[in-house]
C-alpha cells in the first residue's frame, strides 16, 4: 500500500499491487477523506480478498461509502457482488451499464445499490470532499468515467494511460516509457477526435498526477502535460479503420 497523498484528513492510497499469472495487472486506489472511503476500480474475484483486507487495515468498512466502476470491464466489476454483500457501500457506473454488470452475479438484494452516473459526470459529496467524476467516454469503453481530486490535484484515468509490461510505479522518462503504452493506446482507445476532446477538457484542470488503472503513474506536471500532449496528437482506433476491415484470407 502507497500513500499517493496525506495532508490533515485527507489521503489518496494506491493498493497492493495483486496481480499474477495470466490476468492483467491492475492498480486500485482508494480516497479517503475525513475518516470515509472511496474504492475506485476493485477488481476481480482473484484480488478481492487482499483489496478487501487493505481496505478494512484503513477505514472501517461502515465507512466504505462509494465504490467507483469507471466501466464495465471484468477487471473493475467481476467482485462488485462481494463489496456489495459486506458492506453497505453505493456502486456508481455510467449508465450504460446498469443492466449488464448484474450479469456478472449482482445479487437481487443488494442491485439497487448499483446507481447510474449521468453521462455528464457529477460532483461527489465524500464527507464534504468534492470529488469530480468526468466524462471520458470512448476511452475506452463508451460508457467512461474518469474522477479527478481537486485536494491532491490526482486525476484517475482508468485504461487511459495504461501501460503493461515495465516492472516500475513511477514513470520516469516518458520516451523509454512509451514502449509499453503506445500499442495498448492505439487499439483500445476509440478514435483521436476523442483524445483531443479529453485534452481540451483536463487541461481546465490543475493536475499534479495522472493515476491509470494499469501500469506506472505519472507524477509531476511535466510529464502530466507531455502525456496529455501525447494524446492529443495519437492516432489511434478507429482513425485504422480502412487497414482494419478486411475480409481475411486462405
Amino acid at each position: 500500500m502507497e500513500l499517493l497523498y496525506d495532508k490533515e484528513n485527507h489521503q489518496n492510497i494506491l493498493l497492493e499491487d495483486y496481480g499474477h499469472g495470466l490476468a492483467v495487472q491492475a492498480n486500485q486506489y482508494m480516497v479517503v477523506h475525513n475518516g470515509q472511503g472511496i474504492i475506485f476500480d476493485p477488481g476481480g474475484h482473484k484480488v478481492y480478498n487482499q483489496a478487501f483486507s487493505q481496505v478494512a487495515s484503513t477505514i472501517r468498512m461502515k465507512d466504505l461509502k462509494y465504490i467507483l466502476l469507471s466501466h464495465q470491464d471484468p477487471d473493475i466489476v467481476a467482485a462488485l457482488n462481494g463489496w456489495l454483500m459486506t458492506t453497505d457501500a453505493t456502486a456508481l457506473c455510467s449508465k450504460l451499464w446498469i443492466r449488464f454488470i448484474p450479469h456478472f452475479g449482482v445479487d437481487k438484494y443488494v442491485e439497487h445499490r448499483l446507481v447510474p452516473i449521468p453521462d455528464e459526470g457529477q460532483i461527489l459529496d465524500l464527507n464534504g470532499s468534492e470529488l469530480y467524476i468526468i466524462p471520458a467516454h470512448f476511452l475506452h469503453s463508451c460508457g467512461n468515467f474518469q474522477v479527478y481530486d481537486p485536494i491532491s490535484k490526482i486525476l484517475y484515468t482508468g485504461d487511459l494511460g495504461a501501460s503493461i509490461g515495465m516492472d516500475y510505479t513511477e514513470v520516469s522518462d516518458f520516451n523509454s516509457h512509451l514502449k509499453y503504452m503506445k500499442g495498448f493506446h492505439q487499439r483500445y482507445m476509440t478514435a483521436n477526435i476523442a483524445l483531443k476532446s479529453w485534452a481540451n477538457m483536463v487541461r481546465q484542470l490543475d493536475i499534479e498526477v495522472i493515476a491509470p488503472q494499469h501500469g506506472a503513474l505519472f507524477k509531476g506536471k511535466d510529464l502530466v502535460e507531455t502525456f496529455i500532449s501525447w494524446c492529443e496528437e495519437l492516432e489511434c482506433g478507429l482513425d485504422f479503420a480502412a487497414s482494419i476491415f478486411n475480409l481475411p484470407k486462405k
